[in-house]
Parts: C-alpha cells; sequence; structure tokens
C-alpha cells in the first residue's frame, strides 16, 4: 500500500478492503429489523400527507401551513441528527436506535389528541427529534454488517422501506381518517413502531465502537484523530461535500411529491381523499423498485469503473426529473398516472450508490457522523423546504403549476452528482483501513 500525504492509508480502488471482520450471525434478523424500523420511521412521517383534506376542514389550516408539518419533521432533524449521531458513532448503535424510534412513535401517538393546528405543529416537531439519528444509525450498521462491494446492494434493499412505509403510510392515513377520524390514524401507526424499538433496544445485535485513530502502520505506531484533523478530512473530499448537496435536490422533490400528491388528485381530479391517497400511494410505492435496483446495477457496473456509484446517482436523477417534468407538463389522466408510476421506479434508483459514497470516502469511526452531515444537508435545503415551497407557491398560483416546477431541483442533483464523480477514486484512495468488528 501506497501513502497519501495527509496521512491516511491508499488503497488501490480495485482492492478495497472489507472493513467488516469476521462472518456475523444474525445477520438477517439483524437487517430485517433495521428494515421494519425505517417502514415504520417513513410510515410516522407520511401518514400526514393523506390527512391534509380533514385537517384543512377541522383546524382550517392553509397549503403552506400544512406543507409546514410536514417541514416541521425535517427542520428538527436538521437540529438534531449531528449530535446525535455522535452519540451513534460513539456509545451504541441499537441503543440509540431503540430510543429515538420510542420517542418518535409515542410523539405521532400524542398527535392523536391535539386540538388546535399550533398542537399538531409541535408533536411533529417531536416526530423529527426521534427520528434525526435513525438513517445515520442504520447505514453505519449496514456498512459494518456487509463487505465494500455489496454495500450498495444492501443499501438498496434497506432503502426499499422508505417508499414502502412512505405508501402505508399515505394509504392507512386516508383509510383511517375516512372511517375514524384523522386523530385516529396518529394514534393507530404509532403502535407498532414503538414496540419494535423496544425489541431492537434490548435484543438487536451491533458492532464494536471503532477508535477514531489513524492506523499503525511499518513506519509509525497508532495515533489519535483530532478534531481538527477530522474537519479538515470532511472539508477536502470534494466527493462527499458534491454529493451531500446533490442528496438535498433530490430529497427536495420527494418530499414534495410525497406530502402534494394526495392533494393534487383531490383538486384536479375531483377525487375524495381516501381514494386520492390510495392512488398517490400506489405511485410511491413502485419507487420500492428502484431503490434496490439501483443498488445491484451500481454494484455491477462498479467491478468494472471505480467511480460508478456517484455517476450512476447523477444519470439516473436526470433521468427521474425528465420523467416528473413530462406527467406533469404533458400528460393527463391515466397516460399521466401510467408516467407518474415510471418516474416512481426512477425516483430512488440513486440513492444506493450514493448513500454508499457517504460510507466509502471516511474513516469508519465516522460513519454515522458522515451521513447524519448528508441528513442535516438534504433536510435543511430539500425536505424541510420542498413541502412548505410547493405549499407557498401552490397558494399563488394553484397546486398543479407548483409541482412541475419541482423536478429543477433535481436536474441540479444530477449534475452535482456527475461532478462527484470526477473527485471519487482520488477521494477513495485516502480512506484509512480499519477493520470493524461485530459483537458476537
Amino acid at each position: 500500500m501506497a501513502r497519501s500525504g495527509k496521512g491516511r492509508t491508499a488503497v488501490e480502488p480495485a482492492a478495497l478492503p472489507d472493513v467488516r471482520a469476521g462472518a456475523p450471525r444474525g445477520t438477517g434478523w439483524l437487517f430485517a429489523g433495521l428494515f421494519l424500523l425505517y417502514m415504520f420511521d417513513y410510515i410516522d412521517r407520511e401518514v400526514v400527507s393523506s390527512l391534509i383534506p380533514f385537517l384543512k376542514s377541522d383546524l382550517g389550516v392553509t397549503d403552506t401551513q400544512a406543507g409546514s408539518l410536514a417541514s416541521a419533521v425535517y427542520w428538527s432533524i436538521v437540529i438534531f441528527t449531528f449530535p446525535v449521531s455522535l452519540l451513534v458513532d460513539r456509545w451504541s448503535r441499537k441503543r440509540s436506535v431503540g430510543l429515538m424510534v420510542m420517542l418518535w412513535s409515542l410523539a405521532t401517538g400524542i398527535a392523536a389528541f391535539v386540538r388546535s393546528f399550533p398542537q399538531l405543529f409541535f408533536t411533529r416537531l417531536g416526530v423529527g427529534v426521534g427520528e434525526a439519528g435513525y438513517a445515520p444509525g442504520g447505514t453505519a450498521m449496514i456498512s459494518a454488517m456487509y463487505p465494500m462491494e455489496k454495500r450498495s446492494r444492501m443499501m438498496g434493499f434497506w432503502n426499499a422501506s422508505i417508499p414502502l412505509g412512505s405508501a402505508i403510510g399515505v394509504a392507512l392515513g386516508g383509510l383511517i381518517a375516512t372511517r375514524w377520524g384523522w386523530k385516529h390514524a396518529f394514534g393507530l401507526v404509532a403502535i407498532p413502531g414503538f414496540i419494535i424499538g423496544v425489541l431492537f433496544f434490548f435484543f438487536a445485535r451491533d458492532y464494536r465502537t471503532v477508535k477514531l485513530e489513524r492506523p499503525a502502520t511499518k513506519t509509525r505506531a497508532a495515533r489519535r484523530m483530532h478534531v481538527r484533523e477530522i474537519v479538515r478530512d470532511f472539508l477536502h473530499t470534494p466527493s462527499l461535500l458534491l454529493t451531500y448537496f446533490a442528496f438535498a435536490g433530490n430529497t427536495f422533490l420527494t418530499a414534495a411529491y410525497l406530502i402534494w400528491l394526495p392533494s393534487y388528485f383531490v383538486r384536479t381530479q375531483g377525487m375524495a381523499a381516501g381514494p386520492a391517497g390510495l392512488k398517490a400511494s400506489s405511485i410511491m410505492l413502485l419507487a420500492i423498485i428502484g431503490a434496490p435496483l439501483g443498488g445491484i446495477l451500481v454494484d455491477a457496473w462498479r467491478k468494472k469503473h471505480a467511480p460508478a456509484r456517484p455517476l450512476f446517482a447523477g444519470l439516473s436523477t436526470i433521468l427521474s426529473a425528465g420523467i416528473w417534468l413530462l406527467a406533469f407538463g404533458v400528460f393527463s389522466g391515466t397516460a399521466q398516472y401510467l408516467v407518474m408510476m415510471g418516474a416512481a421506479v426512477c425516483t430512488l434508483l440513486y440513492l444506493s450508490g450514493a448513500s454508499a459514497v457517504t460510507q466509502d470516502v471516511v474513516h469508519p469511526g465516522l460513519w454515522a457522523v458522515s451521513y447524519a452531515i448528508c441528513v442535516i444537508v438534504q433536510n435543511l435545503l430539500g425536505s424541510s423546504t420542498g413541502p412548505i415551497v410547493v405549499g407557498a407557491i401552490s397558494d399563488k398560483y394553484g397546486l398543479s403549476t407548483a409541482l412541475l416546477t419541482v423536478p429543477i431541483a433535481s436536474i441540479i442533483a444530477g449534475v452535482l452528482f456527475l461532478l462527484a464523480a470526477l473527485f471519487y477514486r482520488r477521494d477513495l484512495e485516502k480512506v484509512d483501513k480499519v477493520v470493524v468488528e461485530m459483537e458476537r
């Protein structure tokens, strides 16, 4: 191995190390638990989207206020995800995750008892506090469970829980609210996640906390990494920084469509809230194909082309944006619905490779922190702004016009991913080779 100028062990891209030591037992059960928790994360997060017509009638909320109910979750995530990720990396993945799941489930359940918009808004802030560290914690655990050559693929299967949970949340919200009222929708979806969170806290397996140090070489002993050195490494990894901002463009699109598609069908096609939620959820559910398919394709391509992960993310993102533009700008009726289904499949193709990039080019002891920074950027600039910006444009120009402008953000994201691919190989060569051990 060669030495890089910044003190990190250089590893040839064609012979990247498997940082996972041994063959962890019970990996399948642990993966299943992480999948279910991510699914309930998005059920609780997106249930509010199909409840907007009921909230407008019962609480008199405006479109801007309705959008803020989705944005509130992301604002809390932005504030709390970094300190929580430090807890994840330095203390315990499974206990941090379990506590967060119980917290967001309780906040969702409390929404069943609110009587005003401000009260509901604060419960959504509470949901965001609970969800702040789950994506970083889960991403770090997936990275430790599987070797690097399988990382995108397994990230893809895990991230398939996002559209699944979103679709279930939207569909259940509309159905429960139609039959029993919108408050029951919040209460009923909160219970299963809380139970699984308790089980995860006590019974899940974890990987051993990785020391923040430069590994020993033939010429020097292992030494502790300093904060200034860690910050410098992040700032001097352009493929990582570009990936963070590219994520924001894509989450702007997904958050906007997740929250507003049910209302779009209600207003443009005269559908009732329940059927509109089912129609929107059927579109969102097809995104479940995109995440694992993208992971399989990008890991296969990576065997021949090292920067495949950011490059594939860029190309698939631009493809997705183009199809969404056609859906809202050209088609209507059944044809529009079919085009939206195709767009949904393509929307998450980028996610597996892009998520893996946030882990590939950083020290394993900073996996959760790296994804936490990604979460901050994507939620601050993307997820939290998408729903409320669309709501504000809708109040002034109409919802159809607002949704037509959304794919512009993904086009910008695609360009940023393509730029990240130019630096990826060089950044990969600077990463420390550190063995990560799962608990026995």
